[in-house]
C-alpha cells in the first residue's frame, strides 16, 4: 500500500529541498506543486512557464486527485505543495487520506526573496491563510499536521528530518541528508526560472542569519502574513 506525504510551504521557502530530501529515498516518487497547473488555469495568473506548465499538469482540480490516485507506484508518495494553489473556499476533505506537514519560513525572509524573482509577493499572504485553514481542519479531525521551521531544519538537518518522520510515522532515510547536484525529471516546467541554487546544491545548506531590508509596500506584506506564522511557528515540531 503507498503513503501519501503531502508538504504544504508558502514560496521561497526550502520546499524544494525537502522535495529534494524526500526524493533521495529509494521508495519515494516525488510530485512537484500538482496543483499548480490548476491553479492557474482557474485564476488566469501569467506566470513563468505558465503554458509549459498547463500543457504538462492536469488543468482540473478533480483531475488532479486523479493523477495522484493512479500515480501509487512507489512505497511513498511525496506530494510538494505551494499552498497558495488552492482555492479559498476549497473543501479540505481531500487531505483526509494523506499525512500532511506544514513549512513555515519568517515572512520577511520569504518576501525577500520571492521580490527578486516576481513582483507580487500578496501569495505569501495567502499561503499562510491556507496552511492555518489546514492546520485547523486537521486537528479538529484529530489527525496529525506536524509544522516545521525551515531555520530549524537548517539548523539540525538530520535531528529534524528524524523528528519529522517520526511523527508521519514513516521510517527515517539517511539518504534524505544528500544528494547529486542537477535537476530531476520530476522537476516541474518552471524549474529553469527558480530552482537555480537547488540545481547546485548536494545538501541542506548551513543556516545563517542574513539582514533583510524590504521596502515600505514589501513589509506590509510581510506585517499581513506574520499573525498565521506565528500561530503556526508556536505549534512547530521541536527536535
Amino acid at each position: 500500500m503507498t503513503t501519501i506525504v503531502s508538504m504544504w510551504s508558502g514560496p521561497r521557502n526550502i520546499s524544494t529541498t525537502m522535495m529534494r530530501s524526500f526524493g533521495a529515498r529509494a521508495d519515494t516518487r516525488a510530485f512537484d506543486e500538482p496543483f499548480y497547473a490548476s491553479y492557474l488555469a482557474a485564476s488566469g495568473a501569467d506566470h513563468p512557464y505558465r503554458h509549459e506548465t498547463l500543457d504538462a499538469y492536469p488543468n482540473d482540480f478533480s483531475d488532479v486527485l486523479d493523477w495522484i490516485t493512479h500515480a501509487e507506484d512507489a512505497p511513498l508518495v511525496f506530494l510538494k505543495h505551494i499552498a497558495y494553489h488552492i482555492a479559498d473556499g476549497q473543501d479540505l476533505a481531500f487531505l483526509e487520506g494523506w499525512r500532511n506537514f506544514l513549512l513555515i519560513r519568517d515572512p520577511r525572509a520569504m518576501v525577500a526573496s520571492f521580490s527578486n524573482k516576481y513582483d507580487d509577493a500578496a501569495p505569501i499572504i495567502r499561503s499562510y491563510e491556507i496552511e492555518l485553514k489546514m492546520y485547523e481542519y486537521l486537528r479538529a479531525r484529530d489527525l496529525a499536521c506536524p509544522i516545521i521551521d525551515a531555520s530549524d531544519v537548517l539548523k539540525a538537518p538530520h535531528k529534524m528530518l528524524e523528528a519529522l518522520c517520526d511523527v508521519l510515522s514513516i521510517p527515517f532515510d539517511p539518504a534524505m541528508l544528500g544528494w547529486e547536484k542537477g535537476p530531476r525529471p520530476y522537476d516541474g516546467p518552471w524549474a529553469a526560472h527558480w530552482y537555480d541554487a537547488v540545481w547546485g546544491s548536494t545538501g541542506f545548506k548551513k543556516y545563517a542569519e542574513r539582514p533583510i531590508s524590504l521596502s515600505e509596500d514589501l513589509e506590509s506584506v510581510a506585517a499581513k502574513a506574520m499573525p498565521a506564522y506565528r500561530r503556526l511557528y508556536d505549534a512547530r515540531l521541536i527536535a
